[in-house]
């Protein structure tokens, strides 16, 4: 294979030979979202174990596709630049029907933003360049390989887990668990808990190839090329992706009874990608076959364990939105744990992830679903709907924008959730938003919005409008004067996205929870108190 599966060392863990002090966090699973997971709690000084059963990266690419909003919290956790440098950038997806092209279409048209619409990069580099960086916070961050969590019990103030390693097992205890470990969550079938939802019957085959010529027509620029009814895989759907080392991501559609097991042999793969690739050489990397599945929990937290990621919600991959909602959901917990953690919260602060994580996951189901739908019809009302909007596309715009081969992946809006406060006018950054990045310069020269926005809570004002100062509260200016950190908008972008005049509280997780056109310090200590969690009711176990 194209990559160098080494193992991580595997060393004794303390509790084989004595009990150990209680740990505010375990982590189950090792994988981008429980590392990813350990890195926002240690950069809010909160320390964790994180438990996996392996001892390698993931094998495979696996999630390849990572979108602008997780390449910013991905930034902030200090692994973007890594990914930057090795991953394969992308923002023209192009649509075709039999041979012809019908829609081409651009994820990041405007300029003025510190990163790509997309990037793809495999898996096990992301969670490479994920542990390179756990092991950066060596007395916050426990990574224990070849440690299996066996079972577990909620005893209402924490959790106590059973581990299985190579010298034996031992028992751990923990403030919280969070449970990081996949769409087939042992976590979660120890405790019995359904997933809801529709799992699909049509199959996918994803076969991994390296090929030093590029597929893509007359030019190299990565893109992706998306095809219903192709020449090479008649009445079928298929895809392709590049990827880093010359690897291309190909996704056919399999008929609906057909056998996985049989469909994933190189006597059925070889000559279905050499009529897609034709005479030019290439080596099969890795393959796999999947079903559309569009579940989640009904509920995220459960006293004191909480899923993230695939153990408490699955969409199918097309518009990649399973491994950047698990970033997504890392994201939203990460700042409530640690405040819950320091006593700086109420423990319903806690219920608030479920709250929003649960209605993100939902509005991703909701689009892969229609996407899945629109794929692969399952009535003749939808088949005839497909079978119309293709034959319109090849000649009327209006048909091309209701071509659905997966609606990519855009970060969800909390308006109106509890944690934000309904501004008393309409303002252009709706609270509930994803902070939209800007370029700026500063005192140490140019830089964007979405790096210079320090930890924790921030009140950030734009043009004519006056801060007040707040004990505790972080204060950034754009195109303003003030005792606090200041920044030019030389491109305008920062004052078109936020308006001239407006101020704004934003969240640790860059989501904006309140904003003001004449900002008092009664006003914004209402807000902040709020997003705290300081309204909720009270948590029940």
């Amino acid at each position: 294979m194209a990559y160098d599966y080494a193992p991580f060392p595997y060393t004794a863990p303390p509790g084989l030979a004595a009990p150990e002090p209680r740990h505010p966090v375990a982590i189950v699973g090792a994988g981008p979202i429980g590392l990813a997971m350990a890195i926002d709690l240690a950069q809010h000084g909160i320390a964790s174990v994180v438990l996996d059963d392996n001892n390698v990266v993931s094998v495979g690419s696996r999630a390849i596709c990572w979108a602008k909003r997780t390449l910013e919290i991905f930034d902030r956790l200090g692994v973007a630049d890594r990914m930057m440098q090795k991953g394969v950038t992308w923002k023209i997806g192009r649509q075709f029907h039999g041979r012809d092209e019908v829609f081409a279409f651009d994820l990041l048209p405007e300029d003025g933003h510190r990163f790509p619409a997309f990037i793809n990069l495999q898996q096990y580099y992301v969670e490479e360049y994920l542990v390179d960086r756990a092991r950066a916070f060596p007395d916050l961050i426990d990574l224990r390989f070849l440690n299996k969590v066996t079972a577990h019990e909620d005893h209402n103030d924490h959790a106590r887990l059973t581990v299985e390693t190579p010298d034996g097992p031992y028992t751990l205890e923990a403030d919280y668990l969070i449970a990081c470990d996949g769409a087939g969550s042992p976590t979660r079938t120890r405790m019995g808990l359904d997933f809801t939802g529709q799992t699909f019957q049509e199959q996918f085959l994803i076969a991994d190839i390296e090929m030093a010529d590029s597929p893509f027509g007359d030019h190299a620029t990565p893109e992706r090329w998306f095809w219903f009814d192709p020449p090479f895989h008649p009445g079928k759907s298929a895809l392709l992706h590049m990827q880093p080392d010359n690897i291309y991501r190909i996704d056919l559609q399999l008929d609906v009874d057909a056998d996985g097991r049989a469909e994933a042999t190189e006597e059925k793969v070889l000559p279905r990608i050499r009529a897609i690739v034709g005479d030019k050489p290439f080596r099969l990397d890795w393959m796999s076959v999947y079903k559309f599945r569009c579940i989640k929990l009904d509920r995220f937290v459960h006293g004191r364990v909480i899923f993230v990621g695939d153990s408490a919600h699955v969409v199918s991959p097309f518009g990649a939105r399973g491994g950047n909602g698990g970033i997504q959901d890392i994201d939203n917990l990460g700042w409530k744990l640690a405040a819950v953690l320091q006593g700086q919260a109420p423990a319903a602060l806690i219920e608030s992830y479920h709250e929003e994580r649960s209605f993100g996951s939902a509005e991703n189901i909701l689009n892969s679903a229609r996407a899945t739908n629109f794929m692969t019809p399952k009535t003749p009302v939808e088949a005839l709907f497909r079978a119309e909007v293709l034959r319109l596309a090849h000649d009327h715009p209006f048909a091309r924008r209701l071509l659905n081969s997966g609606r990519l992946s855009q970060p969800c809006s909390l308006a109106g959730m509890a944690l934000q406060t309904p501004p008393e006018d309409p303002a252009p950054m709706t609270p509930g938003r994803a902070v939209a990045d800007a370029p700026l310069t500063g005192p140490e020269g140019d830089t964007w919005l979405v790096r210079v926005l320090p930890a924790g809570f921030v009140l950030l004002g734009v043009g004519a409008v006056a801060l007040p100062a707040i004990d505790g509260l972080a204060r950034v200016g754009i195109a303003q004067t003030g005792d606090h950190p200041c920044f030019d908008d030389p491109g305008g972008f920062a004052r078109a996205r936020y308006g001239d005049g407006w101020a704004y509280l934003i969240r640790p997780d860059g989501h904006v929870c309140a904003a003001f056109r004449a900002p008092t310090e009664a006003a914004v200590r209402r807000a902040l108190s709020r997003t705290r969690g300081n309204d909720l009711p009270e948590a029940t176990a």
